[in-house]
C-alpha cells in the first residue's frame, strides 16, 4: 500500500479521499434491526446493537437506521451502518499509537454461528473489548435548533454561552457551539 492508503478491517481500502471501495459491496441491502440468536443481546441503540461474545467481548452491529433529535425514523439508508463503521475503524487505526481502543482485532464474521448471521455483521460489525463506559456526549452546533433553540428561548445561552437576542430558530451561528448532549 503507498503512502496515505490504509487496509481497514472487512471494508476495503481508503485512500486519501477515495470512497469506501469493498465495505458498501459486502453489505446486503438495509439492515434495521440485527437478529442473531447465537449471541445474547444486550441493548440496542439508536444505531448500534450490541451482543455479548463471552464475558469480555462485545459485538457491535451498526444498523441503517437514520436518526433525527433523538427519533428513529422508519426508512433506513442502505450502507449507512458499513460507512459509519468504516469511519470509526478507520479513526482507531489512524489513532491507535496515541491513545488505546477498544478493538480487538477479531473478524466479526467469526463470532457468530449461521450463514445468515455472517451477511448480516458483514462490513458493518466490530468486536470490541468489554469496558466498563464513559458516559459523555457532546454536541458542536452550528445552527439554532433543536435543544440549543430551547435553551435558547429559556435562557438567551446555548451551552451556558450568552446569545444575542433576537435569533430565529435554525439561525447560523458566528462560530461553532461545543457543549454537552443531553437525552431527552
Amino acid at each position: 500500500m503507498g503512502r496515505g492508503s490504509r487496509f481497514i478491517r472487512g471494508h476495503g481500502f481508503f485512500h486519501d479521499n477515495r470512497a469506501l471501495t469493498t465495505g458498501l459491496a459486502a453489505v446486503t441491502g438495509p439492515l434495521f434491526e440485527s437478529s442473531l440468536a447465537s449471541l445474547p443481546l444486550l441493548g440496542r441503540g439508536k444505531v448500534r446493537d450490541i451482543y455479548a461474545v463471552g464475558e469480555d467481548r462485545l459485538l457491535l452491529v451498526t444498523t441503517d437506521h437514520l436518526s433525527a433529535f433523538d427519533v428513529i425514523l422508519p426508512d433506513p439508508i442502505p450502507g449507512k451502518g458499513a460507512v459509519l463503521t468504516a469511519v470509526a475503524d478507520f479513526w482507531f487505526a489512524r489513532l491507535g499509537h496515541i491513545i488505546p481502543n477498544q478493538l480487538t482485532g477479531i473478524d466479526p464474521e467469526s463470532v457468530v454461528a449461521t450463514d445468515e448471521e455472517r451477511a448480516q455483521v458483514r462490513g458493518r460489525s466490530l468486536v470490541v473489548r468489554r469496558l466498563r463506559p464513559l458516559p459523555i456526549e457532546a454536541v458542536v452546533r452550528g445552527y439554532l435548533i433543536g435543544s440549543g433553540w430551547k435553551d435558547y428561548l429559556a435562557t438567551g445561552t446555548v451551552c451556558g454561552i450568552a446569545l444575542p437576542p433576537g435569533l430565529r430558530q435554525a439561525t447560523r451561528l458566528p462560530q461553532p457551539i461545543q457543549g454537552p448532549h443531553r437525552q431527552p
